[in-house]
């Protein structure tokens, strides 16, 4: 089964827009809980631009199912998640500028990295990075100590929602495919996310090893038709429900 993470941090930007105190995103993780989500995720920007400091600390304490932090690579996130205590970290990279985080992390541009990865192992939380498919960064991550990658998939759904072609969707695929065999077998988690909505997070299951994906935007999209619970629900199966596995026979 693939886990699916739900990202609350639009619940937090529609309450921000008004300076009120809802939609709250402990609320809406609740919601998602019923809906069958695995995780909450949730991720503190430096500028605070939707999840604020209170609510990782309300969802640490009433949610049901595990909280996955995403955060910067900054003393600040550092002291934050340590004292917080969420079950996982992704760390990523993060540019006050950008809409969304707009890549993957290079490693090669921490010089701390190695040593922030064991001081949150040592705080008892699983530590993943959030990492493009390239083999030599799958192979840095293994080799700095982090437990999981999560493989960012913005640029896959952009081609994948523009392909025209069952062979091109295929071929879009397949670099996923081989990222995650290769990242499971140096005993790496497998997670992908960003950018994966209700027309294309069913390819993850044709992904061997794809244990997790976190989707935020398009479930909170969806959830203003449906509610909540059912956007959730719907995604889940896409990402199990083998009515919905893409069908590769013939290609190559």
């Amino acid at each position: 089964m693939i886990r699916l993470g739900v990202n609350l941090d639009h619940v937090a930007t529609v309450r921000n827009a008004r300076g009120e105190a809802y939609p709250n995103p402990v609320q809406a993780a609740l919601l998602a809980e019923l809906g069958g989500a695995d995780n909450i995720t949730c991720h503190l920007r430096e500028d605070r631009r939707h999840i604020k400091d209170r609510d990782v600390e309300l969802l640490k304490e009433q949610i049901n199912v595990p909280l996955n932090f995403e955060m910067a690579i900054t003393d600040e996130m550092v002291a934050i998640a340590k004292r917080v205590k969420p079950h996982a970290v992704t760390l990523v990279p993060e540019k006050r500028q950008e809409l969304t985080t707009e890549g993957g992390l290079d490693p090669n541009h921490y010089q701390n990295l190695q040593k922030v990865i064991s001081d949150l192992k040592e705080h008892d939380m699983l530590v993943s990075l959030f990492v493009e498919a390239d083999e030599r960064v799958i192979e840095q991550t293994k080799q700095l100590g982090a437990d999981a990658i999560e493989i960012h998939t913005g640029n896959f759904c952009h081609e994948m929602d523009a392909a025209r072609s069952s062979q091109r969707q295929w071929e879009l695929v397949k670099p996923l495919m081989e990222s995650a065999k290769q990242a499971h077998e140096m005993g790496l988690q497998v997670h992908f996310g960003h950018g994966l909505h209700y027309s294309n997070a069913h390819w993850m299951q044709a992904i061997p090893f794809c244990e997790e994906a976190n989707i935020g935007h398009a479930i909170i999209s969806r959830a203003i038709y449906v509610g909540l619970e059912s956007a959730v629900r719907e995604m889940k199966s896409l990402l199990n429900d083998s009515r919905f596995a893409p069908r590769l026979k013939g290609l190559d």
